[in-house]
């Protein structure tokens, strides 16, 4: 069983990921940006159809192609490339540091400490029936499965497979995935909780919900 206690406080070690843009295709490189420690922002709206902060532009035959910043945080260091240098696909431009939110924190610490059922192969996932009617009486948390039981039903290629889980008994504590979205091979569906290990889960919930201070 993990720690979870410890594992939250090696988080607030370094409570920040850090992330590097890439060239998407090879051009001459123009940065719109040029000193470390400038923050930025990512995508926003409801569809994120507002673009993040422009960094840099990229020109391939006349062809000028805006470069935005992913994620919200502080821009800390630029690589060794001058303005206007010809650069190829997938070269490193620069570093932002994005400091972690409280539900990204929840996230980092449910995927350690759960089991994760995984999809084994591409589709489209929803629950079979009768765990669809627990949960929509329920709610997640509430809902025990075993190993065997048949939980989720995957679509694809106009045909449906009945799995059967096969990790350890517990709650269905989160679920990762939409039923109108493909999922991809490998990503989690399930975080299953130990019926042992609830109460120490919610109660660290609470403390990063009530006590995590973010960087705005």
């Amino acid at each position: 069983m993990i720690d979870i206690t410890s594992l939250l406080e090696e988080i607030k070690k370094a409570p920040y990921k850090e992330l590097t843009v890439f060239t998407p295709h090879s051009g001459r490189i123009e940065f719109a940006l040029k000193e470390a420690g400038t923050t930025v922002h990512g995508a926003s709206g409801v569809w994120n159809e507002k673009p993040g902060t422009l960094l840099a532009y990229l020109t391939r035959e006349g062809n000028r192609k805006p470069v935005y910043a992913p994620e919200k945080g502080e821009l800390v260091m630029f690589h060794d490339i001058d303005d206007h240098q010809f650069v190829q696909a997938g070269t490193p431009l620069l570093k932002i540091r994005h400091f972690l939110t409280k539900q990204e924190v929840i996230d980092i610490i449910l995927k350690k400490a759960l089991h994760l059922f995984l999809a084994p192969e591409k589709g489209r996932y929803y629950f079979v029936s009768a765990i669809d009617t627990k949960l929509k009486a329920k709610g997640l948390g509430h809902v025990n499965i075993r190993q065997g039981d048949e939980v989720l039903i995957i679509s694809r290629m106009k045909r449906e497979t009945v799995l059967v889980y096969d990790g350890p008994g517990g709650i269905i504590y989160t679920t990762y995935f939409n039923s109108s979205d493909s999922v991809e091979v490998g990503s989690p569906l399930l975080g299953v909780c130990p019926n042992n290990q609830v109460e120490e889960i919610k109660e660290v919930v609470a403390r990063i919900q009530s006590g995590w201070e973010e960087k705005q």
